[in-house]
Order: structure tokens, then sequence, then C-alpha cells
């Protein structure tokens, strides 16, 4: 079982790269599930995941304070809409595309929103925690 934990990890950690460039891909719950994984295959895996600079914060920020970074909401977001409004003028002639497309972007954004914005810390508030 060990070894299939990684390998979904290990898949799990591809498409959340992915997701970093690709709007329609999250990337956070990729990172959560590739923790996950990791966590019950291999605790090396699961700590050098924790201690990666830039997807170590999305999984330490999500566990810890449930909330998304108010830049990456803004990112996400407009690269969302960006995306998927470029496909619904240009690239599909259906109505119904059309419309799915609107779906999908107004689905997401609720999602994204959903989620508590995550305030910055400065230096003093981590010293009194």
């Amino acid at each position: 079982m060990k070894a299939l934990y990684t390998v979904i990890g290990t898949i799990s950690l591809i498409l959340g790269i992915i997701g970093i460039f690709l709007p329609l891909l999250p990337t956070t719950p990729f990172l959560l599930l590739t923790a996950a994984m990791y966590f019950r295959s291999s605790p090396r895996l699961y700590h050098w995941l924790i201690r990666q600079r830039y997807l170590g914060s999305y999984i330490r920020n999500f566990r810890e304070h449930k909330a998304i970074p108010l830049h990456a909401k803004i990112v996400s977001v407009s690269l969302i809409w960006i995306t998927l409004s470029y496909c619904a003028i240009w690239i599909t002639p259906y109505i119904w595309a059309r419309i799915l497309f609107l779906i999908i972007a107004t689905g997401t954004t609720r999602h994204i929103l959903s989620y508590k914005t995550l305030k910055r810390q400065t230096p003093s508030d981590r010293h009194t925690r």
C-alpha cells in the first residue's frame, strides 16, 4: 500500500504543480492530497514536501489557517475569468459550451472566495504567538 500511496501522491504533486500555471486545475487540493499520501507512505517525502519553499506554504497556510492569501485569490479568479471568457468568445461557437464556461467560472470563483483571506503577518505578530 505504501508504494500505491507514493504513486498517487506523486501524480497529485504533478497535477498540483501544473495547477499553479493552469487556472482551472486547483493547486491546493492536489497538494493536500499529496501531503496525505506522503504522510501515509513515507515520512521522508512528507517532510520534504512540507519544507518546500513554495509548495509547502500552500499546505501549511491551508492546514493552519483554512485560508487563501489575497494575492492567490486575485490571480486565480482573474485567470479563471480571462481564460474562460477567451474560450467562450473566441474558441467555441456553441451556446451550450459558452453557458458551461460561465457556470464553471462562477462555481470556481464562489469556491475560491468561500475561503477566508489569509492576512499577512507582521514580524511582531509572529513573535507574539
